[in-house]
């Protein structure tokens, strides 16, 4: 049973930061106020409402300090805790990016937000209205009781007379806390699966720095402090201890969360990064994990690095584990077409062809039944497997739809599903601690 104490509890000004959808500018914004605040000498901590990849990167970047997901489904509610409280332990402040719109998804931001207490900022874009912007926000503001929205700030406006007419259909129960300018300048460039990867602005610190400076200074205002109790849930034997993962990591593969970086270091384990575009020879290694990414954008590239194939091969062949998610799983099939047709041969641990969609093929929160315990996590691909395999089991949404498959060949263990390690820690110590025997 989780056990939570109130009488050891942290205390920091928060806000969860969300919007009336996506698109809003939610990410620039949080970016913005973190870096400010860091420019200020304030330490903050951020963090993500959902599974995103994407977004957290740019944060950590803005921050200065890592990025965690909270999402009562895939984290659950102990989880979220425990990092609530020792963010707060540390932080002068805790900004809270949300997902989505305010109230969209089951569970929602909203629901986070009342769950721990969280005020909220709300950033509207009002590039294409004036007075009714004061409407929207009192529709947020009021929409579910129990719920504060504190603040807002407008987003995208286009001059002083502009930022008048949003503010003036503001009521008293919501602070104004000014606007950002519409400026092409800081925008944070997209592709297919969200934002660009931090790591490829080139002048990500320099767009952080201008959207900070661009912020006005009412947005620096802090809220009273929240208190986190401290919460503390049982552990579940997960014992890697002497055991070396390997984990592809570069401009492909780079969809982790650092919650399960975190797991496989508490579990014992020693963390091996490699380059699957630029390394020739894997890292010595007990276990592989293939994380998700986009391989469709260095296809050639990574079908013309046959050294590195050919160690990954064998290590498969060496009965030795490999996890393989989303991208990982694309990179470990057979064969790969990216978007404009183009098609190669890639490590062909399995049978599986894959062939990229102009429109995403799944969203959302998946769980998995394994032998003993449930692993949560979440689904987003514009690419369609073809297999003739059988799943090994099949994953499920959370009101119980059908999801995607789980695949073992052999050492191999594939899924589009992208696993949240700390909620099934026994089946994960399973698939990165023991080989298979069988195909």
């Amino acid at each position: 049973m989780d056990t939570c104490r109130q009488d050891d509890a942290a205390t920091c000004p928060a806000f969860l930061i969300s919007a009336p959808s996506s698109g809003q500018g939610k990410t620039l914004v949080t970016a913005a106020l973190a870096r400010r605040h860091r420019n200020a000498g304030r330490k903050v901590r951020v963090f993500k409402v959902g599974p995103d990849f994407l977004d957290p990167m740019v944060l950590e970047v803005a921050s200065g300090g890592p990025v965690h997901q909270l999402d009562l489904f895939m984290c659950g509610e102990a989880q979220c805790r425990a990092l609530l409280h020792e963010a707060a332990c540390e932080a002068d402040l805790i900004l809270v990016e949300g997902a989505m719109g305010l109230f969209d998804g089951d569970p929602s931001a909203a629901d986070l937000a009342t769950r721990f207490g969280l005020p909220v900022m709300a950033v509207v874009d009002g590039s294409s209205m004036a007075q009714t912007f004061g409407a929207l926000v009192h529709g947020l503001s009021t929409y579910r009781q129990g719920l504060e929205v504190r603040a807002v700030i407008a987003n995208r406006v286009g001059s002083a007379r502009h930022a008048q007419l949003l503010e003036q259909g503001v009521g008293p129960e919501v602070r104004w806390l000014g606007a950002f300018p519409r400026e092409s300048g800081v925008s944070l460039p997209e592709r297919h699966l969200g934002l660009v990867q931090a790591g490829e602005v080139s002048d990500l610190d320099a767009r952080l720095d201008n959207a900070a400076d661009m912020l006005p200074d009412a947005a620096l205002y802090l809220p009273p402090p929240v208190s986190f109790a401290r919460c503390e849930a049982p552990e579940e034997p997960a014992n890697l201890k002497g055991r070396t993962i390997a984990i592809a990591r570069d401009e492909a593969f780079a969809f982790i969360y650092r919650a399960n970086l975190k797991w496989l270091e508490n579990a014992g384990a020693r963390i091996e990064f490699f380059s699957p575009l630029r390394d020739r020879n894997l890292p010595a290694c007990d276990a592989l994990w293939l994380p998700g990414g986009y391989p469709e954008l260095h296809l050639r590239a990574l079908a013309d690095n046959g050294a590195i194939l050919d160690a990954i091969r064998a290590h498969h062949a060496a009965g030795k584990p490999i996890l393989a998610e989303c991208g990982g799983m694309l990179y470990a099939g057979a064969s790969l077409e990216d978007r404009q047709g183009q098609c190669a041969d890639l490590l062909g641990l399995f049978d599986g062809r894959a062939v990229m969609q102009p429109r995403f093929a799944a969203l959302g929160m998946q769980r998995i039944d394994l032998p003993g315990v449930t692993l949560r996590g979440h689904t987003f691909h514009y690419s369609r497997l073809e297999t003739a395999i059988s799943p090994a089991a099949r994953a499920f949404t959370p009101d119980g739809r059908e999801g995607e498959a789980l695949y073992r060949v052999g050492s191999l263990t594939a899924s589009y599903m992208h696993g949240y390690f700390p909620s099934a820690p026994a089946a994960m110590a399973r698939i990165f601690g023991q080989a298979s025997t069988s195909d």
